[in-house]
């Protein structure tokens, strides 16, 4: 079965982390909202699922929120994900 594009290459990454921080979606949402975003958790699941992409602004916060790096959100092979349409914009 053909796999189809995702709309972001961070949203895996970003479940990873709730995940392995002990968040459900909704504590994660909360969490941006009070940043300054305004993720609901049903954004927030479209995002990690890949079918809805992300903003500038809500990369830097997964980023702040998770406490990560903003590049340890994108695979490490992202060139070649790219060039091999795993992702559309």
């Amino acid at each position: 079965m053909e796999q189809k594009a995702r709309r972001n290459a961070v949203g895996q990454a970003v479940r990873r982390a709730r995940v392995a921080k002990g968040w459900s979606q909704d504590a994660l949402a909360a969490k941006l909202q009070l940043a300054g975003g305004s993720m609901t958790r049903g954004t927030l699941a479209k995002v990690e699922s890949g079918i809805r992409g992300t903003s500038d602004i809500e990369l830097f916060l997964f980023s702040e929120v998770l406490g990560m790096a903003l590049e340890s959100l994108f695979p490490r092979d992202m060139a070649k994900r790219v060039r091999r349409g795993d992702f559309v914009s």
